[in-house]
């Protein structure tokens, strides 16, 4: 059945997509006023696309780590470092195959996380702990790898499944535009009737399906949004080949956390653990499953990256885990675990994005940009506090 229009709890379900939508508006205007472009010029949205890509697939790993109780992983950016200096050694170094290369690398990340996984599910150390050590384990052994050295280039046939642009940089603008635009249509075509089915599922069940205002209202909004994104990035030549990766992951793990039993499983591990496991949930399974996965994706970010800074270094990943953590609290993730959604977490993971650029080209000093950066970050969990505390009041 179709709920009736509530204002109030629309406003709090949109409330991070509200203040994203403010933000890009409030630097837009800034930048224009300072006469250095626009946010929403094509190259500025090619570059927060691809400069923020490893953030929408950390971001969407850590927010099932965080789902099983508020847990989180601090290992991951020191997981990419590693899997990188492999990914060099064996491609640039040794000349291997690039797609053994690349299989080698996903279950080198996954081994790490399973690693981890067992002395969090099955031992019950605290994830804490675990990850905290895992960041000095794997960061060392990439220096070790590595030699303390910077393994590069790669060469182009890796490259350009991570960074070359569809349908190519020798395609005419008009043909990269409608490429783009067809993309987007379908993309579009395939967002309304899923929605729709979605919808039309509830009400056959006796659901509530919501008002039906704010539906019709968000499916106009993200079309919008889909095919403005194609248009701008058809007027830059195409769309980056990572895109197709980040809408992939993005895709299946909405899917498996919504959609799913295993997925349903990590809200209800997050939610009571001890309720769980009565009602037949094999939450150490889950939880190794969560940190598992977590160095699987990890592993992924780490072949991205690479090929985005065409080497592998012994710095990279720094302060990645920090963004991925943001991003899922500042996308609606509770800190208390059971509550979160991957949409959500690609909404903060966007709000980082958009903020780091924003304040980069308005030029704000670095400095004061992690203080900006780690001020938002407290008040989304605040805000999180303070409504699970209201709730638990009533």
């Amino acid at each position: 059945m179709a709920g009736k229009f509530n204002a109030k709890q629309a406003l709090k379900q949109n409330a991070m997509l509200i203040a994203l939508i403010f933000v890009m508006i409030f630097f837009d205007t800034i930048i224009r006023a300072g006469g250095r472009g626009s946010l929403f010029d094509p190259g500025n949205i090619t570059n927060l696309i691809r400069q923020n890509a490893y953030v929408v697939v950390l971001a969407t790993g850590m927010l099932l780590c965080i789902l099983t109780g508020g847990n989180i992983d601090l290992s991951v950016g020191s997981i990419v470092c590693l899997v990188g200096a492999i990914a060099g050694t064996m491609i640039v170094s040794l000349h291997l195959n690039i797609y053994l290369a690349i299989v080698i690398c996903l279950i080198a990340g996954l081994a790490i996380g399973a690693w981890q996984g067992f002395w969090i599910a099955y031992i019950r150390i605290p994830p804490f702990i675990v990850t905290l050590a895992g960041m000095l384990l794997w960061r060392g052994l990439a220096l070790v790898v590595l030699n303390g050295l910077t393994l590069n280039p790669f060469p182009e046939n890796y490259l350009r499944y991570f960074t070359s642009i569809i349908p190519g940089s020798g395609a005419s603008q008009s043909a990269a535009l409608t490429i783009t635009l067809l993309v987007g249509a379908a993309a579009s075509a395939v967002f309304i009737v899923t929605q729709v089915m979605s919808r039309a599922r509830k009400i056959a069940k006796n659901y509530d399906a919501g008002s039906f205002p704010i539906y019709l209202a968000k499916l106009i909004v993200i079309t919008a949004v889909i095919m403005a994104l194609a248009f701008l990035l058809g007027s830059n030549k195409g769309f980056p080949v990572i895109l197709i990766t980040i809408a992939a992951v993005v895709l299946v793990y909405s899917y498996f956390t919504s959609k799913t039993v295993p997925g349903r499983y990590l809200y209800a591990l997050g939610g009571n653990e001890k309720a769980a496991k009565m009602s037949g949930v094999n939450t150490n399974k889950m939880l190794f499953f969560a940190y598992a996965n977590m160095g699987f994706l990890a592993g992924l970010t780490a072949l991205m990256c690479v090929a985005r800074f065409n080497s592998a270094a012994p710095t990279a990943g720094q302060n990645y885990e920090l963004d991925a953590i943001a991003a899922c609290f500042i996308g609606g993730a509770s800190a208390y675990g059971g509550t979160g959604t991957v949409g959500g977490a690609v909404i903060g993971a966007v709000f980082m994005g958009v903020l780091n650029q924003g304040m980069s080209i308005v030029g704000i000093d670095s400095n004061w940009q992690l203080a900006v950066k780690g001020f938002v970050l407290l008040l989304a969990v605040v805000f999180d506090v303070v409504l699970k505390n209201k709730k638990r009041g009533a």
